[in-house]
């Protein structure tokens, strides 16, 4: 994988070389601006275009035009309409609303970042009036598309406030006239026919964790009653074929441990296996119990970025053999390549600027505590409440937005504000977490230069730059952002965060 080396830049032409960031990448000059236009260039091109040699007439200075890279002939109108297409999120409120039902699991995952509880205690079971007093706040939020996602814990280990949840927000959105979205994440454990025909009468989507093959799963989500992933197979199997070629469907998602790394191969062979439409590679992230057992899962990013390179690469096989009409996508890819292939945006939440904490998302707790987002929730657990806003039945929707921590939140994950972010060539298509930056690092703005989400997310953003030189590549890719006929907005909502 390569990385940005020092290089000789001639002298810029004030008045030729509109805005730009740059960073070498495999051989060839990377440059972007704001709009998330970019494009590759060899050493000569590089030099003409920051010199101002190019002219009109020539190829590349006519998609350099266009793509707003030439200072004197800047089309503002135009510019200003990719912005707010590129930008539109800013413009409404909260769309990500999570509901903790309960901490009870059945599961005891080695990096569990909810520190969930045992079966046994239903001290926090949320009560069906909290529930209501939720649903009610989520449908203040001016947002004209909703998604409500339980979490836990394991949401199940409450079915009856789901239930109440589920048709309490149905019967709301009768008069609210919202995209409402429905989202169960879920091990699977507890599911049975008759909550299935249930959930899946109502529209309801799933998502679900598969760590990899059957051995690695199971030494990653251990289980009470036995084998996890035979468990959550046998389920997933079963939804993925009621739900086939359907607006809601089942998901599946992985978290890389230390023991994931040396298995790239078998885990997205394992999800092709399964007929899933993709595969979603997850870095672990510094909450619950994955702190506790770090020395035993951990790894650093560097690691993780030779593991997800591998993982990658094994995708990109299995495109070229079963052709562009049958994709296979990795996520987190299929996510940085929709702002850097697209003008849509696809809302996803911890690679926006500013980020969604409070003003795209909010976490509502067992109790009815509100955070900012699930990663405050999970901070709380772990003894720091820095991240709650308030109180479903106490207080306002409108105090919870605009919220002090809300506004502090905007403010330290706008990139302007962060000086190598600024001027990174990756910030189009980039976004800060505060949260994991205050956890990590003890402030909301975070340290770039030694922040640990920052390097995977470079790591992966230069490799795909890699990999866009090959045109087959970026036809595979391309592929992974068509919508089926039908498709709307609603569809990212699977994945609007981690």
């Amino acid at each position: 994988m390569s990385i940005a080396r020092a290089v000789d830049i001639p002298v810029l032409n004030p008045v030729k070389t509109g805005p730009f960031r740059f960073r070498k990448v495999s051989g060839k000059m990377l440059i972007t601006n704001d709009l998330g236009r970019h494009h590759l260039l060899d050493d000569a091109q590089f030099r003409q275009f920051v010199t101002g040699e190019l002219r009109p007439g020539d190829v590349l200075y006519e998609r350099l035009k266009v793509d707003g890279f030439i200072r004197d002939q800047i089309d503002f109108d135009a510019v200003a309409g990719v912005w707010a297409r590129r930008n539109k999120f800013l413009w409404h409120g909260p769309g990500l609303h999570v509901i903790v039902t309960t901490l009870r699991c059945n599961h005891r995952c080695l990096y569990c970042h909810a520190s969930a509880l045992g079966m046994a205690d239903a001290s926090t079971d949320m009560t069906e009036e909290t529930a209501r007093k939720v649903v009610d706040r989520i449908f203040e939020s001016p947002s004209s598309a909703i998604t409500i996602e339980f979490q836990g814990g394991e949401p199940l280990a409450n079915w009856p406030v789901v239930k109440f949840v589920v048709e309490y927000a149905t019967e709301k959105n009768k008069i609210a006239g919202k995209s409402l979205w429905l989202n169960l994440v879920t091990n699977l454990s507890l599911m049975d026919d008759e909550k299935l025909d249930w959930l899946l009468k109502r529209g309801v989507n799933f998502c679900t964790s598969i760590d990899g093959p059957a051995a690695l799963h199971d030494r990653n989500r251990p289980w009470s009653k036995g084998a996890s992933h035979a468990e959550t197979v046998k389920w997933f199997k079963k939804i993925n074929a009621k739900t086939r070629n359907k607006m809601f469907r089942i998901d599946a998602l992985l978290t890389v441990t230390r023991l994931s790394l040396s298995q790239p191969r078998e885990i997205v062979d394992e999800y092709v296996a399964l007929g899933s439409r993709g595969v979603f590679l997850r870095p672990l992230n510094p909450y619950g119990m994955a702190v506790a057992t770090w020395n035993k899962i951990g790894y650093g990013q560097e690691e993780f970025l030779v593991f997800y390179a591998k993982a990658l690469d094994r995708v990109l096989d299995v495109n070229k053999k079963r052709g562009l009409r049958q994709p296979f996508f990795e996520q987190t890819a299929r996510l940085y390549l929709a702002k850097i292939l697209t003008d849509d945006d696809p809302n996803y939440l911890d690679l926006r600027s500013p980020c969604g904490a409070g003003i795209g998302q909010m976490a509502y707790n067992w109790d009815g505590s509100v955070f900012t987002c699930d990663e405050g929730r999970m901070l709380n657990r772990m003894g720091d409440d820095t991240f709650l806003i308030g109180k479903v039945g106490e207080g306002t929707y409108a105090e919870s937005v605009g919220h002090p921590v809300v506004r502090a939140l905007a403010i330290a994950s706008n990139l302007d504000n962060q000086v190598e972010c600024s001027k990174c060539v990756y910030k189009p298509y980039c976004g800060i977490c505060p949260v994991q930056c205050y956890k990590d690092q003890g402030d909301i703005t975070g340290r770039m230069p030694t922040n640990s989400r920052c390097k995977i997310s470079m790591g992966i953003l230069d490799l795909l730059f890699e990999r866009l030189q090959d045109k087959r590549n970026e036809r595979i890719f391309r592929s992974w952002l068509k919508k089926r006929k039908g498709e709307n907005e609603k569809v990212a909502a699977l994945y609007q965060r981690g």
